[in-house]
């Protein structure tokens, strides 16, 4: 077949989808074939699991490859066993889906969904090459008794992908990478790359539950990553003349705990979302149980999410709107994060949840909130977190004041660390700087990093206790040098 009539093959698919407009984003359409995509070539291909290819390939499967010709569904399999799967050094070859290239087309019939297109970029690496190779490809699936199918694949425009370097001791080998979390006792393992102010790539490893491998859109319980998104809700409001850095917190809430104490008119959002309130982490943690004042507010650093929980509470008094309610209206929404929320609820996939694990491999029962916490437990996705740190980066719906208010130091915090408006900043040299937050409660350990001045980001989500074991080597291997330093700033 002549590439010349294999592009009007193409063409003539992607132009038959019923003036049907491309499937957003955030659309169960896109997830799910996004989802198919991962299970038959992140799990199928990339570990040589070929009983996702048997279950995912339409018995009518045609696939058209511009170098070697056409192939059936027992072409393929026979030269995929025979071929790349037939020993060790062949499985070095990986494919990695250019996501943000990804588009999704609906197929109807009669107004009936049948089927979807799916148009893209995809990579493929081999640990002994310097540089990846690039391609472009279709992929035609349809429902076939309810089950999704891939029934047409093209695979066209092959050639060397500039610059992308592809020497992964281990994250080129999934093989490898599920025996360092096995070793480690991490049972999921999400990483989102960001490049040049994109989500460049979405990576989870691991299982979701025994024997069923986690989906790219896994949930996460990502414990005080929470706090950034409630921090970025109220310097929303701040940006929109709604609310205020240091009007006292009085004037809407006092706790009753403090009540007396004359300290809790010197309360305001500047000293909550930079950890000055002077409040314990958690009240709890007192012999009474009470909140207290330790310290003077704005005179010095103290975590506390109770600091957090004490300006939800304000928001929630003033606006008459749950935290879930504004930051579904400013955040959520805005963005399409539809697998995040403060509240456990109807619309949770669970079958996509990662439950949280002791260091003995002993699942935690999951957190179900009623009332959103504004410092703890947000639900939510790689994608979904990404889009989220993508924004911030870029300072959308907030005034120029309050963004560079939001990346200056406003207190010393630990290790030559500083504290900025619902981030920790790290001061790398040479004018270098990283936006940092992470995350610890029972069976969750999370980190995110964000590098406005260059546009990179790195989010790390685990399931388990044991989570910070594999940070070092994340770091190192996703930020180089700066990963190097952050590593050092940690352990010194």
């Amino acid at each position: 077949m002549t590439k010349k009539i294999l592009v009007s093959i193409i063409l003539a698919i992607t132009f038959s989808v019923n003036s049907k407009a491309q499937a957003d984003k955030s659309s169960n359409l896109y997830k799910t074939i996004l989802s198919k995509d991962s299970l038959l070539f992140d799990i199928g291909f990339n570990t040589c699991d070929i009983k996702q290819f048997e279950n995912l390939l339409s018995d009518n499967l045609k696939f058209y490859h511009d170098k070697d010709g056409i192939s059936d569904k027992t072409k393929f399999l026979f030269d995929l066993k025979n071929g790349i799967c037939n020993n060790e050094e062949n499985r070095q070859v990986k494919r990695i889906l250019v996501k943000e290239s990804t588009e999704i087309f609906p197929l109807y019939k009669n107004n009936v969904l049948y089927g979807a297109v799916q148009n893209g970029e995809h990579m493929f690496s081999e640990k002994r090459e310097s540089q990846a190779g690039i391609a472009k490809f279709t992929n035609v699936w349809q429902l076939e008794n309810g089950e999704w199918k891939l029934t047409a694949s093209f695979s066209f425009d092959h050639k060397a992908c500039e610059n992308r370097k592809t020497d992964n001791p281990i994250f080129d080998n999934d093989t490898e990478i599920k025996k360092w979390l096995k070793e480690n006792k991490v049972p999921t393992l999400g990483i989102g790359v960001i490049e040049n102010g994109k989500l460049h790539q979405v990576k989870v490893y691991g299982e979701i539950t025994k024997g069923v491998s986690a989906p790219y859109n896994t949930i996460f319980n990502v414990a005080s990553l929470t706090k950034p998104v409630t921090a970025l809700v109220a310097l929303k409001l701040v940006s929109l003349d709604k609310w205020t850095l240091d009007e006292p917190i009085y004037k809407y809430w006092t706790d009753p705990d403090i009540a007396n104490d004359p300290r809790n008119k010197k309360l305001t959002t500047r000293f909550i979302l930079s950890h000055q309130t002077g409040f314990p982490n958690w009240r709890w943690m007192n012999y009474n149980k009470k909140l207290n004042f330790q310290f003077d507010p704005g005179t010095k650093y103290q975590y506390s999410g109770e600091g957090m929980e004490y300006l939800r509470k304000a928001l929630e008094k003033k606006f008459n709107k749950s935290l879930q309610q504004l930051a579904s209206e400013l955040l959520f929404q805005p963005l399409k994060m539809n697998d995040t929320r403060y509240v456990w609820d109807k619309n949770i996939d669970t079958a996509r949840l990662a439950i949280g694990y002791d260091k003995d491999g002993k699942p935690y029962e999951s957190v179900k909130n009623i009332t959103p916490n504004a410092a703890d437990d947000l639900l939510t996705t790689i994608g979904d977190y990404g889009n989220f740190l993508i924004s911030v980066m870029n300072g959308d719906g907030l005034t120029k004041m309050v963004f560079d208010e939001m990346m200056s130091n406003q207190t010393s915090s630990t290790k030559g660390k500083h504290f900025g408006l619902g981030f920790e900043i790290y001061d790398l040299g040479n004018g270098e700087f990283a936006l940092s937050h992470g995350g610890s409660d029972n069976g969750v350990q999370t980190i995110v990093f964000l590098f406005p001045k260059t546009k990179q980001g790195l989010l790390i989500f685990t399931n388990s206790d044991t989570g910070v074991s594999v940070y070092e080597a994340l770091l190192k291997h996703y930020l180089g040098n700066n990963g190097e330093k952050i590593y050092e700033i940690e352990t010194k």
